[in-house]
């Protein structure tokens, strides 16, 4: 490139240097913190909250912190007033369990990983807000989250049971189901077992149809919206109720297929279920079948258990009578039947490929009465040959009003006629079950309430709030201890006398506090509330800043969160609109699922050694480089590879740029035609790419950029704008100083991002392939006037010297010219 009138010594790039300078200058001067009260266009832009893992911040944290940083930074530019907020989910037995490892106090421990993670997070450049910053741990924040289960438990949506509930032994405590993966903690791997105890639950099941109705409204991530549909998993079906023959008993089956009702000939019941020991009573077999049930307990309770491929079950000796005329039908337990599933008992027929297999093995009768069009699809399915299950389909037999009709179209019919007959009555069941919130560790709020002798289960008084976690040494998890009731899981919590005594409130008398802490994930499920308002210490947050900056504009985080955080956030949010205290009920405009950083072809781990922790690099290579470099490494929605050798790569770019700029600082040469085209066709690509978190082809039209203006004989101011300002999102520190040195007076964050202008995206020029007898022999470069002649085209073809050589006097026969694109001429 050819040099330009500045003259200047290169100086070095210094990133270290350079960006402490910018930090300490956006914090100083506030570059980041908007307004709350006064802000004209309020947008509000919040990453999913950060637990401090006491090993410090990792890189896969930074990919997702740096993305939604990227975002940010580029609609703070389209003149927003952008609100990102931080603090800590410090909480949880994440954070208690590596106490325990290091013998260190929670409390103790909570300071070291906070002044450690903030530092990290200080040094990845983000414009964060860091004078609204929050710890959950923070008695004056745990005080609300106290406030709102006292709220809960108000309206009836907390309640305290005894269930069979999840428990781990590792980790000492209950989980809710949502905790649990493939039978395993979700936090540690351990595999869980079913205990009957008596823990708090908050009543999420109640909002199931808000939570489910919502989501084709919502603007978030596909995956994640398909996900809480299926774990919310609405089932639209028929309770029926039947007597057991010989007894008083009643038993209730649910069943969400049930337009071929007519062909059920038995029924299995799941064998944990809680009624099985009623129905077993006086069996003569009692004894066998108790030891089936347990058998198939602890098969399923093994890790790695998935169902077996050939169904077991044992008769118990039983018969309901079928209320709509089937007769009387055996009543076996089966190892597929779940207790969860529906009532946990369900009827069977020869339409349901397991209930087919099982009646075949063991010899049960089978009725068919649903059929094929195909007829010798239909003799085979008479014959007991096949199983057919097409509930849409399929052409029913039975009962004679809908013989020969298909049962997809008739389903509604059905459901009117059983409820005619009084046969069953509808109802709609979910996969959801209602949030288990207890938790029996120490590090986390202490569930406010108070257990009176004579009154009963109460809420703390709101005006003692917070009801303190106190500082004891004794902080272990305890696990499970018998008592005259039964089993419990005791928390470390019941151990401190000066705690757990106190008075009711009603009646004056000796009363005893609970002494279990609320699970982590209900204090994440407001925290985007307080971050507007940490100041007030006598409401949650400002219902008028609430009003301006609420719901979160966008929101980007981990899909694994799918139905924990996302699903209870949403929960919470609905709440606070039932309780007036805000006219929104879903709490996101936007979210949008980051992908997964992996490092070499492999997941991230600590067993594996390969926790990449950003300090070294950015040590060596700077924030702005590994900000760049993250972001370069595949689509932000899908995730990347990280590479050692490719951040070098990146460096040397960033370096470039710098040596480019520091260079050409007071460039007074005009921008030529060409060149406009390509800055504004480089403005529509990056602003779209950054709109759509396509990160990593955004970067790559910077990198086209910057080879382009590199091979400039001269490069004007505006040029030089425009690429400081399209890298800033990426790089904020390098751009801020080169925005200085190029005598720009405001910070560069603060600057208008550039705009397009869509006259100079048009081609002026064309590219026309030149052919000898198809043959492809040189290119030209026309302008579109020109390209409209073929003459002229023709003309400009045979005086390229190329060209000439070929035809050297050769007769042309013809030429063929498609318009813009090629012309070939035909010679002899």
């Amino acid at each position: 490139m050819a040099k330009t009138k500045d003259k200047t010594a290169v100086p070095k790039y210094n990133p270290q240097e350079i960006e402490q300078k910018w930090q300490q200058y956006w914090e100083e001067n506030k570059t980041y913190q908007p307004d709350l009260d006064k802000a004209k266009r309020p947008y509000y832009n919040l990453l999913m909250f950060p637990y401090p893992s006491a090993e410090g911040m990792h890189v896969g944290n930074m990919y997702a912190f740096t993305g939604s940083d990227v975002y940010g930074r580029f609609m703070r530019m389209r003149g927003l007033d952008v609100f990102e907020p931080i603090g800590l989910d410090g909480f949880g037995i994440h954070s208690e369990n590596y106490a325990l490892k290091v013998g260190r106090h929670p409390r103790e421990q909570a300071k070291k990983s906070e002044e450690n993670f903030y530092r990290q997070l200080h040094a990845i450049g983000n414009g964060f807000d860091w004078s609204t910053k929050l710890e959950t741990y923070d008695p004056q924040y745990y005080k609300w989250t106290q406030w709102i289960f006292i709220q809960l438990f108000k309206k009836g949506l907390a309640y305290r049971k005894k269930a069979t509930v999840n428990f781990c032994p590792q980790d000492k405590t209950v989980l809710a189901d949502e905790q649990v993966v493939a039978g395993c903690c979700e936090r540690c791997g351990t595999e869980v077992v079913k205990k009957d105890l008596e823990q708090w639950f908050f009543k999420i099941t109640d909002y199931a149809e808000r939570l489910l109705n919502n989501i084709d409204r919502l603007d978030w991530s596909e995956k994640v919206k398909i996900a809480q549909r299926q774990w919310i998993g609405r089932s639209e079906g028929l309770i029926f109720t039947a007597p057991v023959k010989g007894s008083d008993l009643k038993i209730q089956t649910f069943s969400a297929h049930f337009e071929a009702f007519c062909a059920d000939t038995f029924v299995v019941i799941a064998p944990d279920h809680t009624f099985l020991k009623k129905l077993i009573e006086d069996a003569p077999n009692k004894k066998e079948i108790l030891e089936f049930s347990q058998k198939i307990i602890n098969k399923r309770a093994q890790k790695g258990y998935t169902e077996e491929k050939e169904p077991e079950g044992i008769f118990i000796g039983k018969y309901i009578i079928d209320p709509v005329g089937n007769g009387d039908l055996p009543i076996w337990v089966a190892s597929y039947a779940l207790r969860e599933y529906g009532t946990g008992i369900v009827k069977c027929s020869v339409h349901d490929g397991r209930d087919f297999e099982f009646a075949k093995k063991y010899g049960i009768k089978l009725k068919p009465v649903l059929f094929p069009k195909d007829l010798a699809l239909k003799k085979k399915v008479e014959n007991l040959e096949i199983c057919y299950t097409d509930m849409v389909n399929g052409y029913l037999s039975e009962p004679s009003e809908f013989a020969g009709k298909r049962a997809g179209s008739v389903r509604k019919e059905i459901l009117d006629y059983v409820q005619g007959k009084e046969y069953a009555v509808p109802e709609i069941q979910y996969h959801l079950r209602d949030w288990l919130i207890s938790r029996q560790r120490y590090w986390g709020p202490p569930i406010p309430m108070i257990n009176c002798p004579k009154c009963g289960w109460q809420p703390v008084a709101e005006k003692d709030l917070p009801v303190l976690l106190p500082d004891v040494k004794d902080w272990k998890p305890k696990g499970i201890h018998s008592t005259s009731s039964g089993q419990a899981v005791e928390s470390p919590l019941a151990s401190v006398e000066s705690f757990v005594k106190t008075k009711c409130r009603n009646c004056g008398a000796d009363a005893r506090r609970e002494t279990d802490v609320s699970d982590t994930f209900l204090d994440s499920a407001w925290y985007f509330f307080r971050y507007t308002s940490t100041d007030v210490k006598t409401l949650a947050w400002d219902s008028n800043r609430a009003k301006k900056w609420l719901p979160v504009d966008m929101y980007i985080g981990g899909a694994e969160h799918s139905v924990l955080h996302l699903l209870y956030s949403r929960f919470i949010t609905m709440i606070f609109k039932d309780l007036g205290l805000i006219s929104f009920e879903e709490p996101y405009a936007k979210f949008r699922a980051h992908g997964l950083l992996i490092k070499e072809g492999a997941k991230m781990s600590k067993s594996r050694g390969n926790v990449v922790i950003p300090d070294e690099y950015i040590k060596k290579f700077g924030a702005d480089t590994l900000r760049m470099y993250l972001m370069f490494l595949g689509p932000f929605i899908l995730g990347g590879d990280f590479y050692d050798t490719g951040i070098e790569g990146m460096h040397r770019f960033v370096k470039r740029i710098w040596t480019l700029f520091t260079r050409i600082s007071n460039s007074k040469f005009p921008i030529s035609n060409e060149s406009q085209r390509v800055m504004h066709k480089t403005i529509k690509k990056v602003t779209e790419d950054i709109e759509n978190l396509r990160y990593n082809t955004a970067i790559a039209g910077l990198m086209e950029y910057y080879n382009f203006l590199s091979k400039q004989e001269s490069i004007s101011k505006e040029e030089i704008k425009t690429l400081l300002l399209l890298i800033a999102p990426f790089a904020p520190h390098f751009t801020e100083e080169l925005w200085i040195r190029i005598k720009e007076k405001s910070s560069i964050h603060a600057s208008q991002w550039p705009s397009y202008n869509p006259k100079f995206l048009t081609e002026s020029e064309v590219t026309i392939i030149v052919q000898i007898n198809g043959k492809i022999r040189d290119t030209l470069r026309a302008s579109l006037e020109k390209s409209e002649n073929q003459q002229l085209i023709e003309k400009l073809a045979k005086k390229s010297r190329k060209i000439k050589k070929y035809l050297n006097d050769r007769k042309i026969k013809k030429v063929v010219y498609v318009k813009d694109r090629v012309i070939n001429f035909v010679v002899v």
